[in-house]
């Protein structure tokens, strides 16, 4: 669906500057509901045409309201109203098919690599094994109504589950399949700021160099580490969370 040009109505008020006049109708229309998320707003030169703004000024209200969270620029499609930032959470383990589900949104994912490997310094000291001990790799990109919302690098431990590389992860996500399977009795969880390299830019389709979030999770099974996986997202799609309840409220 695309969002309705004559809907857009600019301020007559000559003291504000016509960019920020252009975010303000657009953001109103947003708010308001009247141009729902997903929709595709009309393109600059439509918009350049019709309100007779120059595209210089389009381009820089359309460049901040994404950079706010607002829109959604897709290369070589257009402009969207973006999603509202999906939350993932820092304390439990959720997978995030059902965090989409829950949103009434379509899940889908895209597996790139699933793999036996040797495991090399870095790797094997994360995961607590020695180098060129076997492990499994898992790349997969997660997708809320066919929009990348999460690159996923996971490495597991054969030892402790020997089927994980024969899983079709189109159909089950690695974090369901692991919590069927094991119950883990220890979590490790840094968050990290990053910015899009070329690679993940083009997984996630963001422009390079967009700021991201990393999520660096190990699990653990009577003190053997099960999974180390790097989960990095669009900070502009994303919001990372936490909420505990402490034993004493004093």
């Amino acid at each position: 669906m695309k969002a309705k040009l004559q809907s857009i109505e600019l301020s007559s008020d000559s003291s504000v500057p016509m960019y920020q006049k252009l975010k303000n109708a657009i953001t109103e229309n947003i708010h308001s509901g009247e141009w729902q998320t997903g929709e595709k707003i009309p393109s600059e030169n439509q918009l350049a045409s019709d309100l007779s703004i120059s595209r210089m000024t389009i381009n820089r209200s359309l460049r901040e309201l994404a950079a706010k969270g607002l829109l959604r620029r897709v290369h070589g499609m257009g402009t969207f109203v973006a999603e509202p930032p999906r939350q993932a959470s820092l304390i439990e383990l959720r997978s995030i098919d059902d965090e989409i589900a829950e949103q009434g949104k379509l899940y889908r994912a895209e597996v790139h690599a699933l793999e036996k490997i040797n495991a090399s310094g870095i790797t094997a000291d994360r995961m607590g094994v020695r180098e060129g001990d076997s492990l499994f790799h898992l790349v997969v990109v997660h997708f809320q109504d066919d929009v990348p919302i999460q690159h996923e690098s996971r490495y597991v431990n054969p030892a402790i589950v020997p089927e994980f590389i024969h899983i079709d992860f189109t159909l089950s996500t690695s974090t369901n399949y692991l919590i069927g399977q094991i119950r883990p009795d220890e979590l490790e969880h840094v968050v990290q700021a990053t910015l899009a390299d070329e690679f993940i830019a083009t997984q996630l389709r963001i422009p390079l160099s967009e700021p991201c979030l990393r999520l660096k999770r190990r699990t653990w099974v009577k003190g053997t580490i099960v999974t180390a996986v790097d989960m990095i997202y669009p900070s502009s799609r994303y919001e990372l969370g936490a909420r505990y309840f402490p034993a004493s409220t004093a």
